[in-house]
C-alpha cells in the first residue's frame, strides 16, 4: 500500500530545521516544501505532464512569502488545469510572454506604432498637429496606462476638459484620431476590439461653421480692394495666384519653378504638397503666366515663385494671405481657402460642369466606385474653363495694376 501522507501545518513547516542534506515535506497531492541546507524553504508541485507524460516540478515561490493555504489554492489551481489537459508550466510561460507583451503596449506606445504607419500618408504640417494633440491632451493622463486597459469612461474624463474650455474643434478631431488609432491597434492584433468606438457622442458637437467667403457680387470689391491695398507686390501676387488656380493655401505657396511647363502652360503639384497625396495638374491661363513672369525677377535664382524673406530658400508663409485680406478689411468676412468657395459657386452658376469643376479644386469622388475608375483629369474641358474663371476675375479687376495688360481670352470658334 502507498505510504499515507499527513498534511502538513504551520507549525510543522516552521519548526522543520535545515540538515546536511535538501529533503522534503509532502502535503498530497503533489505539493511539497524544500528544505536546503541553507534554510530556505520552497513549495512545488510535483505532476505527470499530460503530452509527453513525464514527471515535472513546478515551483511555486518561497515559503513564508506564500503561506501553506495559498500554495494549496495554487496547486489546486494547477490540478484544475492538468484535469483540463493542460500543462501548468507551459501555461505559465504563456502568460508571462502575454504579460511581458501586455507592459509593452502601453497607450503611449502603441500611439508611436501608429504615427509610424499615418505619417506616411499625412503632410509634416499635419503629422505635426495629430502628435502634438496626443501629448498636451491625452499622454499624460493616460499614456502610461496599457492599451486593453483604456476604456470609454476614462478616455472621456480625460477629453472632459475640452468640452468645458468649448474647444470643440479640437474634441472632434481628437475623438476622431483616439478611434482612428483603436480600430488600428485591432486591426494589428493588440486588441480584440474598440472599446472607444463611441466616445464622440459623449460631448457636445462644434457648430458647423461654412468657410468665410464672399458672394459673386463682392468679386469686384474683393479686386478693387486688393489693388489699392498697401501690401508688398508678391504678397498681391500670391493673392491673385491662389483666386486664378483655385488650389489651397498650402499648395499655393510651395509652387515651384521645376513645377511649371511654360511650353504647355501647365503647373503640375507634387503628390507631397497635395492634401490628398497625389498629384495635381493645373492648366495655366494668361493671367497666370502674367503673374509668373511678375514674380521672376522677384525670385530671382530662387527654388519657390513666391520666397520666404526671412528663410532663405523656404517659401512664403502660407498665413501671408489670411494677414494681407484682415488689413484689407476682410476679418470674418473672407479667409484664402474661402476663395476656392468663391470660384466653385461662380463656376457651377455659370454652366461649367460639375465634374470639371471638382477636378480643378483636386476634390476626391465621394464614390469610392466611381473614383477607382474615373481618372480623367479633363485638362482641356478644365483649361477653357480655368481661362474663362481668370478672364471672368480680370473683368471684376476693373483696373488692377498687375493684370491690366492682359487680353481677354477668345476660344477658338
Amino acid at each position: 500500500m502507498p505510504k499515507k501522507i499527513i498534511p502538513l501545518s504551520d507549525t510543522i513547516i516552521r519548526s522543520s530545521k535545515p540538515s546536511a542534506k535538501l529533503y522534503l515535506l509532502y502535503d498530497g497531492d503533489g505539493l511539497q516544501i524544500r528544505i536546503s541546507p541553507s534554510g530556505s524553504k520552497s513549495w512545488y508541485l510535483s505532476y505527470v505532464r499530460p503530452l509527453v507524460k513525464k514527471r515535472n516540478n513546478l515551483k511555486l515561490g518561497n515559503y513564508p512569502a506564500i503561506g501553506l493555504s495559498a500554495a494549496r489554492k495554487m496547486a489546486a489551481k494547477y490540478r484544475q488545469l492538468l484535469a483540463e489537459n493542460i500543462d501548468p508550466q507551459r501555461w505559465l510561460e504563456q502568460q508571462n510572454s502575454q504579460a511581458s507583451a501586455d507592459a509593452l503596449n502601453t497607450f503611449q506606445n502603441a500611439c508611436e506604432k501608429w504615427f509610424e504607419v499615418k505619417f506616411k500618408s499625412i503632410s509634416q504640417r499635419h503629422a505635426f498637429n495629430v502628435q502634438r494633440s496626443f501629448e498636451q491632451h491625452v499622454f499624460p493622463k493616460a499614456g502610461h496606462l496599457l492599451l486593453k486597459d483604456i476604456n470609454a469612461q476614462l478616455i472621456i474624463e480625460i477629453l472632459r476638459p475640452l468640452e468645458k474650455s468649448e474647444k470643440l474643434e479640437t474634441l472632434s478631431r481628437l475623438c476622431q484620431r483616439i478611434n482612428e488609432l483603436m480600430t488600428w491597434a485591432v486591426n494589428t492584433g493588440l486588441l480584440e476590439f474598440n472599446r472607444l468606438s463611441g466616445i464622440k457622442a459623449a460631448f457636445s458637437s462644434p457648430k458647423n461653421e461654412n468657410m468665410k467667403t464672399l458672394t459673386p457680387e463682392e468679386l469686384p470689391e474683393l479686386m478693387q480692394r486688393l489693388s489699392r491695398a498697401s501690401i508688398q507686390l508678391s504678397t498681391r501676387c500670391l493673392i491673385e495666384w491662389q483666386l486664378h488656380t483655385m488650389v489651397r493655401p498650402g499648395e499655393a505657396v510651395k509652387v515651384r519653378w521645376q513645377d511649371i511647363d511654360f511650353e504647355e502652360a501647365i503647373w503640375t503639384v507634387p503628390a507631397e504638397f497635395m492634401k490628398k497625396r497625389r498629384p495635381h495638374q493645373v492648366p495655366l491661363s494668361l493671367q497666370t503666366i502674367a503673374l509668373l513672369q511678375i514674380m521672376q525677377p522677384i525670385s530671382g535664382e530662387q527654388v519657390y515663385v513666391f520666397p520666404s524673406v526671412r528663410h532663405k530658400g523656404s517659401h512664403i508663409n502660407r498665413e501671408t494671405a489670411n494677414m494681407a485680406l484682415k488689413r484689407m478689411g476682410f476679418a470674418n468676412r473672407l479667409v484664402a481657402h474661402g476663395m476656392r468657395s468663391l470660384a466653385s459657386t461662380i463656376l457651377n452658376e455659370a454652366g461649367f460642369y460639375g465634374d470639371l469643376v471638382e477636378s480643378a479644386l483636386a476634390h476626391e469622388d465621394k464614390n469610392q466606385v466611381r473614383r477607382a475608375y474615373n481618372k480623367a483629369s479633363y485638362l482641356k474641358g478644365r483649361r477653357d474653363m480655368m481661362q474663362w474663371w481668370s478672364d471672368h476675375i480680370q473683368s471684376a479687376a476693373q483696373g488692377n495694376v498687375s493684370l491690366a495688360n492682359i487680353p481677354l481670352y477668345k476660344p477658338a470658334a
